[in-house]
């Protein structure tokens, strides 16, 4: 797996309009299915029916699209502008413990203790509040914090890494290393995030009981639309000017310098936008599943970013999005059905798309595509 690939490899942004006819028939088409169809289907069909969609269901979709918000955010550093980070799985868990700190004051007097403190905090003897959870009972603040935390660690990071003009395979290990550190740093019970427990327990979302039917389909609802902002916006950034230079950049950084472009402010600026992508994937990710604990930082989460970006075909926006549909879906099945096989099979998965599918799961309906067009020609001719 390396950061960058000779540009025949990766699919070019193509200009013209920001969608298309075709394309913006099927974003409508998706917020239809996000937006009504799916909250009809769960709570106006009754649960016998055969058309019910389930709360399992929903949850599950809810949590894989926003995964693909970070598969999304990935293909704008990896697959647009050579940058592979496998790190990214920081920023994620620095958005759900934004939102995790939230969601912990709002549990009020209803926890095991009944006491103004997290629970954790008061099993750990603490008396007072830390600094850092100031501001934490503002829903307002912490979705400040979801976007500002992830935004000033990536820039500071970034600023340092691209400055010093660490490329490649070099980058990549500083970025695991980082989120390791981040892993290590939260395990710890006295830096005051719930050491390697976490925080859950969540009652209430903005006075809201979290747990009801209306509440979890309002934030698969939400999840969906963001995604789908998320998809619009990464669109019209890949085919503005600004897009351009990213693939330039990714392609031959060099010649981007001695054309008078400075690929520090191009590197920087989308290395920060999504890290705050996966920040807000990250919060709502967190009232969803119910719970945040270190393991999000793990290197193993940040690396199953990657693969999503890999088997959907990065460099293709909806690619990764599939991609993190199909592994998540088939992860979801697999730790159910033969839970010992599921990481053997993803790593197979991974070594067949880097041999057989470099375009990955897009790769197969560009083929398809070429195929047709070549059997017509010969038709044609004949």
């Amino acid at each position: 797996m390396t950061p960058a690939a000779p540009a025949q490899l990766l699919p070019q942004a193509k200009r013209g309009l920001l969608l298309g006819l075709h394309g913006w028939s099927i974003v409508v088409g998706a917020l239809v299915v996000v937006a009504v169809l799916a909250p009809l289907l769960n709570l106006a069909v009754p649960a016998g029916n055969p058309l019910h969609f389930g709360d399992y269901g929903v949850a599950l979709v809810a949590k894989i699209m926003c995964y693909a918000m970070c598969a999304l955010a990935m293909d704008l550093i990896w697959g647009y502008t050579g940058i592979l980070s496998l790190g990214h799985g920081l920023y994620f868990a620095l958005g759900g413990y934004a939102m995790g700190m939230y969601l912990m004051r709002q549990i009020g007097h209803d926890g095991n203790y009944r006491s103004d403190l997290p629970d954790f905090m008061v099993f750990l003897d603490w008396k007072t509040m830390p600094w850092t959870w100031a501001g934490s009972a503002s829903f307002v603040f912490q979705m400040f914090l979801v976007v500002a935390a992830p935004a000033v660690l990536a820039g500071v990071f970034g600023w340092f890494a691209f400055r010093s003009r660490i490329k490649g395979v070099y980058f990549s290990i500083i970025t695991q290393a980082l989120t390791f550190a981040g892993m290590l740093l939260f395990f710890r019970n006295e830096t005051g995030f719930g050491g390697n427990n976490g925080f859950t327990d969540f009652k209430r979302i903005l006075g809201v009981p979290i747990t009801t039917p209306g509440m979890r389909v309002l934030l698969c609802v939400l999840s969906g639309l963001v995604l789908i902002g998320f998809f619009v916006m990464a669109r019209a950034i890949v085919q503005s000017k600004y897009g351009r230079v990213l693939q330039a950049i990714r392609d031959a950084e060099s010649r981007v310098m001695f054309t008078g472009y400075d690929p520090l402010r191009y590197k920087l600026s989308i290395w920060v936008l999504s890290a705050v992508m996966c920040g807000i994937a990250g919060a709502l990710y967190v009232p969803q599943v119910g719970i945040i604990n270190p393991s999000e930082m793990s290197p193993a989460s940040s690396i199953e970013m990657a693969i999503w970006a890999a088997v959907g075909g990065r460099g293709t926006l909806v690619g990764p999005i599939i991609g993190a549909f199909f592994v998540n879906g088939a992860k979801s099945w697999f730790t159910q059905a033969f839970p010992e096989f599921w990481l053997y099979f993803l790593g197979a998965l991974f070594i067949a798309v880097t041999l057989f599918l470099p375009r990955g799961i897009m790769g197969i309906k560009e083929r398809l595509k070429r195929t047709a067009v070549e059997k017509t020609g010969v038709e044609e001719k004949a």
